[in-house]
């Protein structure tokens, strides 16, 4: 009997293979939305997060949280997981990677709505946090009325 939501997937039920310094959108995979016409909304947290600044080389640490409203696909949980350890040696500012992790997922899924956070933990005594906010242009002010109540 074919399983049509793990069609393609090619993470989950494998040998895992981490990258530490290469993030790429390439590492994420989706499967179909089975209730595409439900507005509801999924919340991935990662709290373990790292990183490195990309002027000393320090690690940053913190939480990456992905809410988002899925169209037509999700994200699979562990190809999330390997793309979010893909960054644990990469050099890159906080603003910069909290964007990037946007912009890999919304690429992916075409998501009606989606919110990145990097809740960055404190380092040379600054708390930082970068929020990045998508919404499909396509959709009527009546549904992205009723995806913000659901925020």
């Amino acid at each position: 009997m074919p399983h049509t939501e793990t069609d393609g997937l090619s993470k989950l039920g494998n040998a895992t293979k981490y990258t530490f310094d290469k993030p790429s959108g390439a590492i994420l995979e989706a499967f179909p939305n089975r209730f595409p016409e439900r507005d509801y909304v999924i919340c991935f947290e990662h709290p373990e997060f790292t990183s490195l600044c990309p002027m000393t080389g320090q690690p940053d640490f913190g939480t990456i949280r992905v809410t988002y409203a899925p169209g037509e696909k999700c994200v699979e949980s562990k190809a999330f997981k390997l793309y979010m350890v893909s960054f644990r040696n990469h050099g890159s500012f906080m603003e910069s990677l909290t964007n990037t992790i946007a912009n890999d997922l919304i690429a992916l899924l075409s998501p009606r709505r989606l919110t990145v956070e990097g809740i960055f933990n404190v380092r040379g005594g600054t708390h930082i946090s970068v929020r990045v906010e998508h919404t499909d242009p396509a959709l009527s002010d009546s549904k992205k009325k009723a995806l913000a109540e659901l925020w």
